[in-house]
């Protein structure tokens, strides 16, 4: 971006809001790899101490320099003092509205980290926001760019199953990763959405930008099924304490202690003074209004099936997918080894999971076969460093497979989410438009901007 009058480059500016375990994945490319294009001008959060934990950072460890830090009441302080281009969202996800919408209300454009908000009111207002405005907000699905979605996106699309008919996926989170959203503030529902809105909206733009389809109605069941006191009691286990840090946690596999790690103490055991927040609940503790146990039916405005589950409890961890469709079906599998629990430092954004995938074809009326898969370096399977290429490159590459993602996108994919959580207390179907008409008579992903 140039100044028209100087012809100057000029240098994007970017604010943060949220500034919890995911802002690595924003801060470290902006100030290091593209801090030619763009810069850092803000900070805020609810909590002055992660606040502070940033700011050190940027000074200490990153080579950059301290930036003007706030609290959130002081949100449009920062909009007006520090002059944004663009807007960060990583809160909390029950407040992503909040920030996006009033972001867009001051000039900002905005990006948001998944999910886009946790439910339809909050989703409906967003794009109202969008269209009054008139400015631009990003939902950063980093899954799409990793080299196997990629791929699989590109066969689909090459018509090699010819039409997709159905589509099963089975997504397993382990005693690590999945036990993790049991700690943290993401077990109470009225923050996160739940897994189905929080964790599953990946999974959902993935499904739906390989198919390139909209939902139209969901129907599920979810329960609360191992995590939970209820559920330790019935299994013999005494839950001793509500929290892990400064109990004796010896014999409990599920213990994480936020005082053996100088990052976990800094960023959350320390800051604890400001706002009460404790990142390491006992995850068979009380308070815990979201499900482990989930399965869900989606039916696209193509006509396409989709049956999909997402368990949170198992020893491995990662996915598998089949397209069945009028000339064959594709199977895309990815075995996630994870080996680092959350609390965890930076580095989890390169190596938080080692991902081996495949991609195999079964012809109609052919030999099976399997399709190789480039390598790629970085978090989400190398996905990472391309979607914050996009973001932060004042020239990215052409992207030919939309894997950008846009309002319209982003609440296609939390819509599911939402849908499935009323119909797991309904026991009905729910049918998408409406609790979302924004979206239109759209049939495909790609029409939804």
């Amino acid at each position: 971006m140039s100044d028209a009058s100087t012809g100057v480059k000029k240098k994007v500016r970017y604010a943060v809001v949220g500034t919890g375990g995911r802002v690595p994945m924003f801060l470290n490319p902006l100030v290091q790899k593209y801090q030619e294009d763009g810069e850092l001008v803000g900070l805020c959060d609810v909590n002055p101490g992660r606040v502070e934990f940033y700011n050190q950072k940027l000074e200490n460890e990153l080579g950059y320099h301290r930036v003007p830090g706030y609290t959130a009441d002081k949100f449009d302080q920062m909009i007006q003092e520090t002059k944004p281009d663009v807007v960060i969202v990583t809160t909390v996800d029950a407040v992503h509205d909040q920030y996006i919408i009033r972001a867009m209300e001051l000039g900002c454009d905005a990006i948001t980290e998944k999910p886009m908000t946790i439910d339809d009111e909050k989703c409906r207002a967003i794009l109202d926001a969008v269209k009054r405005t008139g400015r631009k907000l990003r939902v950063t699905f980093n899954y799409r760019w990793g080299p196997g979605p990629s791929l699989v996106r590109k066969l689909l699309a090459d018509g090699t199953i010819g039409e997709i008919i159905h589509a099963d996926m089975e997504y397993l989170l382990n005693t690590s990763h999945g036990a993790d959203y049991f700690r943290r503030w993401h077990r109470e529902k009225d923050k996160s959405g739940g897994l189905m809105v929080h964790k599953s909206t990946h999974h959902f733009d993935l499904v739906n930008w390989w198919l390139d389809a909209v939902p139209e109605s969901v129907f599920g069941f979810g329960r609360l099924a191992f995590y939970g006191r209820e559920n330790a009691q019935k299994r013999g286990i005494e839950v001793k304490y509500d929290r892990y840090t400064g109990n004796d946690t010896a014999n409990d596999p599920f213990a994480f202690k936020l005082d053996t790690d100088e990052r976990t103490k800094a960023l959350y055991l320390e800051p604890e003074k400001y706002d009460g927040y404790k990142r390491d609940r006992n995850v068979f503790g009380d308070n815990i209004t979201i499900e482990d146990t989930m399965s869900v039916l989606v039916k696209y405005r193509t006509g396409a099936v989709l049956n999909y589950s997402l368990n949170a409890y198992l020893p491995r961890e990662g996915f598998h997918i089949a397209f069945n469709g009028t000339k064959g079906r594709i199977e895309y599998t990815e075995a996630h080894a994870s080996h680092i629990i959350a609390g965890q430092d930076d580095k989890e954004l390169a190596n938080e999971m080692k991902w081996e995938s495949q991609i195999i074809v079964h012809p109609m009326f052919g030999k099976a076969y399997s399709v190789p898969i480039p390598k790629a370096e970085g978090g989400h399977g190398g996905g990472d460093p391309l979607i914050q290429e996009q973001i932060f490159s004042a020239n990215p590459p052409e992207e030919k497979l939309g894997r950008n993602a846009g309002h319209g996108q982003g609440a296609a994919s939390i819509l599911i989410g939402i849908a499935a959580n009323k119909s797991f207390v309904s026991g009905q179907p729910v049918r998408i438009s409406e609790l979302c008409p924004q979206l239109g008579d759209a049939r495909h992903l790609h029409e939804l901007v």
